[in-house]
């Protein structure tokens, strides 16, 4: 008897924590179709965790993004800081991302601290300033994507996890990066922030009249490509060290790095405007990569 009441129970909670990874999926399919092109890859144990861990990610970004005065962005932000604690120490809120995040925790080899960084990059994005140098992009990149790299790396590099940190957060940067050089107008215009180094645009003499007048000129073809070497020279550092994570997971990882890196190749081909157009990698396109990352690990 009391084993059929432990089997039920068993029963109960599969049932109910898939659920709570369903609602987590429905976030990443919602808000990043290439990140879930490339994960849902995975062994469904496994993209449920990163299902999980991008439905954090999403509920710390809209925090700040949604909120209308600073003090709500602060008040979001202490708030969800506290919740972080309340998980830490083993009495989170009862919600499907928690209830997730728990599951995750429990089957995975987690470090909270990448959590926390996290939080942190969103405090930056708070109290936003223009960076001045590409070095500060990077250091922000961390905080809000090289962050997500570690987070995910005790589940892609179940073997390897201490060996791989840098190429982790490398490719967090890259994407990072890459999102910031897709959403350059994007930014500016829905919430006033230009995360091109002040430095870099100061050199190349382009100015924030220019980018007020949406100028796709030379000098901001210069700045963009700047930063996209940088962010293809990290893809690269990334991709050189794929032997090293988990067999089932070296294609999926590799797929979210090409389809990525598509990104930069989708703002040149349409003339580096990411001022007036959101640029996008096609369908297609994403078949394709699928079958030259195929090839080369063939």
């Amino acid at each position: 008897m009391e084993e059929e009441l432990f089997i039920e129970k068993e029963k109960i909670h599969s049932s109910s924590i898939e659920k709570d990874y369903l609602y987590c999926e429905e976030i990443i399919k919602k808000h990043s179709k290439s990140f879930y092109f490339a994960f849902s890859k995975l062994p469904r144990q496994k993209a449920q965790a990163v299902y999980a861990i991008y439905a954090f990610c999403r509920l710390a970004d809209d925090s700040i993004d949604e909120a209308e005065t600073k003090a709500e962005q602060k008040e979001a932000l202490t708030f969800l800081t506290n919740e972080l604690n309340r998980f830490e120490q083993h009495t989170e809120a009862d919600h499907p991302i928690w209830r997730a995040l728990r599951d995750v925790f429990d089957r995975f080899d987690m470090d909270i601290q990448p959590f926390y960084d996290q939080l942190n990059g969103q405090a930056m994005d708070y109290d936003f300033k223009q960076p001045k140098t590409l070095k500060e992009v990077e250091n922000y990149s961390y905080y809000v994507a090289g962050s997500v790299g570690l987070m995910l790396l005790p589940i892609i590099a179940t073997e390897n996890q201490q060996q791989l940190q840098d190429q982790a957060v490398s490719l967090g940067i890259a994407m990072q990066l890459t999102n910031i050089l897709r959403d350059v107008g994007e930014d500016f215009k829905s919430i006033d922030r230009i995360y091109l180094p002040s430095t870099l645009m100061e050199k190349e003499h382009y100015s924030i009249e220019d980018l007020k007048q949406e100028k796709v000129n030379e000098a901001f073809i210069k700045i963009w490509e700047t930063i996209a070497k940088r962010a293809e020279h990290l893809f690269l550092d990334f991709t050189d060290s794929l032997y090293m994570f988990d067999r089932d997971s070296q294609y999926p990882v590799a797929l979210s790095a090409r389809v990525y890196a598509g990104i930069l190749d989708a703002v040149r081909e349409n003339g580096y405007d990411c001022l007036t157009k959101r640029n996008k990698t096609s369908f297609m396109k994403k078949m394709a990569y699928m079958c030259e990352v195929k090839k080369s690990m063939s």
